[in-house]
């Protein structure tokens, strides 16, 4: 008879359902099909089934709860039973029994549930009528219970899964690896562990194990069993790795690294230990052989020692000697590379000077004679071998880089521009002379003149290596080097202008590219040249901190570059807006000079211009004179005097009589070599040998720039 399901008209509002797995519902009546449908669809996923055993078929691990009317266990359980026993253990569906108070008023419901199977152990039983709200509060119970359920069966798999992947892990690490209690009792092990530790505790409180263990402290003392890391890691200590000597029946004896730290609880108390062994024996043996092959090879090395001292001394020997034979062959080299410089040098001197002196011989017969006709000739003709000489001077300068230079910013294609009118009539008719100048008018560091001079002689140069004609082509361009390159001598990395003179000549041989460079070598017939033209050019690039390159193809022509390092723009001094220089007006100079014959000239000179002159020979007379002149206008003094020099000399001066101007003048000076370097406030330098125009012009701009 169908005893149908009476519901209060009561809704109420569930909890969401934590599990969306499906809700089993038997009931063999329609009408309690339909009823219990539409009561628990809305809330839950749910599948309805009219026997017991389709629902029984469908019974799986997923299942999320079971509700039966007392109505479905009229007939066999044994179906549902079995599907239950296939549950893995740690399942345990939920089951709402809807048992029927029909000609049971007042009874317990306890024979609804006797007929359930056995393994059906997670039972609540509602009693009906009942409320829609209620059972649906019921089913949302056990649907957080069983969601529970899938949560702890979700753990239990990733602590499998943990437990499989330690067990991998201590399975196949080649160190043995053991976690301890208290006791030294072995709780979780590897395998290689449990091969050197057979029992399962630890030697230090295994005492028939402990004397296979055998290891010894820093001072050589054989390590107590109370000493031993395992022990000692389960006193509270963490121990590093100490070296045991481990004997086995089975493997002998074998050497082992043992480390240990202790392991606590969430209380910070020692919980137990764990304990790490490696095996080093191949280490261990790799030492002992090593020892011993250096044992022997002492030996062999002092056999060896006495055998090669016979040997050194004979080398030692032979190398004195051959040092002696390669110092004579310097020397002999030195000699000849002096001998040659010196002969050029005479050769030159001789000539120029034999020009001065037959002049001034002349010049004093004619006027002990009364005859003045001629003199102005051979006075000319004395002027310009001492020309020839300063500039013979100056060029060894400059290849020795002991010029004094006054390096400055300029416009290196402006002044190129500038030269070019010189240039082209230094060439001959049948050489044409063009200008291949890069774009952006670049700037570079260096001394005009002496740039100048350089360009001039590159010029010369390729005019003379073409005879019947050709092209000289003089070129900029601004180059970047990233690196150093040995092509260019070490050349630094940085911006530098690279100034190029090119011909289309007859080129220089490959035999004699690296010797021209040296001081009065040279290609051109003799009496055409004193050799000094690229050795000049060579010492002023490298004084200017960039350098001299050479290529050159015999029958083809010669490239020859200057490489300057790049400045940045600046705006030249016009000398020429100084205005004329005023002759003196009796300003008041100190002159310091130690060569009695160029200080007698310079003071006449100075007098002869217009200005009041004190001498001094040296630096020490100077300051006392100064003390006994009230008022100084100027001071002139040589670079190289004997005990204090002239730039020493200056700075006391300066302290003494502030803003004093200083003229410096000088042959050669290693210090001066760099005007910029040497020379300080109201300074200024000339360079020996000089003329009487020089001169009075270096004091006139001094003395104007004071008086502004």
């Amino acid at each position: 008879m169908n005893t149908a399901l009476s519901w209060k008209n009561e809704r109420v509002t569930t909890e969401p359902c934590v599990s969306r797995r499906a809700l089993l519902v038997c009931a063999p009546y329609y009408a309690d099909a339909q009823t219990l449908q539409k009561a628990l669809s809305s809330d839950f996923p749910v599948q309805v089934f009219a026997d017991l055993n389709l629902l029984a078929a469908n019974v799986g691990d997923e299942a999320g709860a079971i509700v039966l009317t007392e109505e479905a266990l009229l007939g066999s359980v044994q179906q549902l039973g079995q599907a239950l026993d296939r549950q893995p253990s740690w399942s345990d569906i939920p089951i709402i029994l809807l048992a029927s108070n029909r000609n049971r008023a007042g009874k317990d419901n306890s024979l609804a549930r006797r007929r359930l199977p056995a393994s059906a152990s997670n039972i609540v039983v509602l009693e009906r009528p009942l409320s829609a709200g209620s059972l649906a509060s019921a089913v949302a119970s056990s649907l957080r219970s069983r969601a529970r359920q899938f949560d702890m069966r979700d753990r239990l798999a990733e602590l499998a899964d943990e437990r499989s992947r330690l067990h991998t892990l201590l399975e196949n690490i080649p160190v043995g690896v053991c976690f301890m209690d208290l006791q030294g009792r072995t709780v979780v092990s590897n395998p290689l562990y449990e091969r050197y530790v057979p029992g399962g505790t630890i030697p230090s409180r295994a005492g028939e194990q402990a004397h296979r263990w055998v290891a010894v402290d820093s001072n050589g003392h054989q390590l107590a069993p109370q000493r031993f890391p395992g022990a000692r890691a389960l006193r509270g200590e963490t121990v590093g790795g100490i070296d045991f000597c481990h004997s086995s029946p089975d493997n002998g004896e074998s050497w082992m690294r043992v480390s240990a730290l202790p392991l606590y609880d969430a209380h910070q108390q020692i919980m137990g230990a764990a304990a790490v062994i490696l095996d080093i024996n191949e280490e261990k043996q790799a030492e002992l052989a090593l020892r011993q092959f250096n044992e022997t090879l002492e030996a062999q090395v002092q056999a060896r020692t006495q055998a090669l001292a016979a040997a050194l001394s004979q080398l030692e020997s032979e190398s004195a000697e051959r040092e002696r034979a390669q110092e004579q062959l310097r020397h002999s080299l030195k000699m000849e590379a002096v001998g040659q410089l010196t002969g050029g040098i005479a050769h030159d001197f001789n000539n120029m000077l034999t020009g001065v002196l037959s002049a001034l011989d002349l010049i004093r017969r004619r006027l002990d004679k009364g005859q003045l006709d001629g003199i102005p000739r051979y006075m000319d003709a004395a002027q310009s071998s001492a020309l020839r000489a300063a500039s013979l001077t100056q060029r060894l300068l400059a290849f020795s880089r002991r010029q004094s230079l006054d390096s400055k910013p300029l416009p290196v294609n402006e002044l190129i521009t500038t030269l070019y009118d010189l240039l082209d009539r230094t060439v001959t008719e049948q050489i044409n002379l063009t200008l291949d100048l890069c774009a952006g008018a670049p700037w570079v560091l260096a001394d005009a003149n002496q740039l100048e001079n350089a360009i001039l002689n590159l010029v010369i140069n390729a005019r003379d290596a073409m005879p019947d004609g050709g092209v000289i082509t003089v070129s900029t361009q601004a180059i970047k080097v990233c690196e150093l390159r040995a092509e260019l001598e070490a050349l630094q990395p940085g911006e530098y202008v690279r100034v190029e003179v090119r011909d289309t000549g007859t080129g220089i041989p490959p035999n004699l590219i690296d010797k021209v460079f040296e001081p009065f070598f040279t290609t051109k017939p003799q009496g055409q040249g004193t050799g000094l033209g690229l050795s000049m050019v060579y010492g002023f690039a490298r004084q200017s901190h960039g350098r001299l390159a050479i290529e050159s193809v015999a029958g083809q022509g010669t490239v020859v570059s200057i490489y300057l390092p790049v400045a940045q723009p600046h705006q030249a001094q016009d000398n020429a807006a100084q205005g004329a220089i005023a002759p003196g007006a009796l300003q008041q100079i100190l002159l310091v000079e130690d060569d009695d014959a160029v200080r007698m000239l310079n003071r006449d000179v100075l007098v002869e211009l217009g200005y009041q002159v004190t001498v001094a020979c040296d630096g020490q007379q100077a300051l006392k004179i100064l003390e006994t002149l009230p008022h100084l206008d100027l001071l002139v003094t040589d670079v190289g005097l004997p005990g204090m020099n002239g730039r020493q000399l200056a700075e006391v001066v300066q302290q003494l009589r502030p803003s004093l101007p200083v003229l410096f003048v000088t042959g050669y000076a290693e210090g001066a070599a760099s005007r910029e370097d040497f020379l300080g406030a109201n300074m200024q330098m000339l360079t020996k040998p000089y003329v009487m125009q020089d001169l009075a012009d270096k004091v006139g701009h001094l003395l104007q720039g004071a008086a502004r």
